[in-house]
């Protein structure tokens, strides 16, 4: 069984069901809005937003295509993806960290031993910002992370501008990152994910 079979917050909320159609065939719909884990397929996807979103604010993108593959294969549980009607319209994707803080390696390598899951990157696609999809999507995964028996904590990097944001998803500020993407400098910020066993009796993990 799959981590994301197991999560009642994950199921898809589905449009009414299909009615017939005078030919008396049902007509086929797609999930209104659903959330899951995203694989190397999505991989387009993903990078079109992703790249839309950065690029004209910093010139340059988390995660590259071939990152977003490299990862997607590696471990596509510790991504998220909020589709409606079919169309990817919101992500994140982490992957797991072994070490106290992050460094410059943790941008590119997955770590299967480690308890920290790094968030690499979160983005929305255009036609939908400024909805409060960011926020939803981030409370989602780190109710995924809770059923994650590998991830104790929840790490990433931002620009000062965005540490507001993320406090109010629950993070705390550690400090300056000691990562640096050419010019910009980062804050890291961590979320602490508690109470395995209480998830687990109580959301069906």
């Amino acid at each position: 069984m799959s981590a994301l079979s197991a999560l009642p917050f994950l199921k898809p909320v589905h449009l009414r069901p299909p009615r017939s159609s005078p030919g008396g065939q049902r007509r086929h719909t797609l999930p209104a809005s659903e959330f899951r884990c995203l694989s190397p397929e999505d991989a387009v996807s993903v990078f079109e937003i992703e790249r839309e979103a950065f690029i004209s604010v910093s010139g340059d993108c988390p995660l590259h295509l071939d990152e977003i593959r490299h990862f997607l294969n590696l471990c596509p549980e510790l991504s998220l993806g909020w589709f409606e009607e079919g169309r990817l319209v919101a992500f994140i994707i982490g992957s797991l960290w072994d070490q106290e803080r992050l460094s410059q390696a943790a941008l590119t390598l997955h770590k299967p031993q480690g308890s920290a899951v790094h968030i690499h990157v979160l983005a929305v696609h255009r036609t939908v910002r400024q909805q409060g999809k960011g926020s939803i999507l981030m409370w989602r995964y780190l109710q995924h992370l809770r059923c994650l028996p590998c991830a104790r904590r929840a790490l990433l990097m931002c620009e000062p501008f965005l540490v507001p944001f993320y406090q109010k998803c629950g993070f705390e500020a550690l400090g300056p990152c000691e990562v640096a993407v050419g010019d910009l400098a980062f804050v890291e910020m961590q979320h602490l994910v508690r109470g395995h066993a209480f998830m687990r009796r109580n959301s069906g993990c």
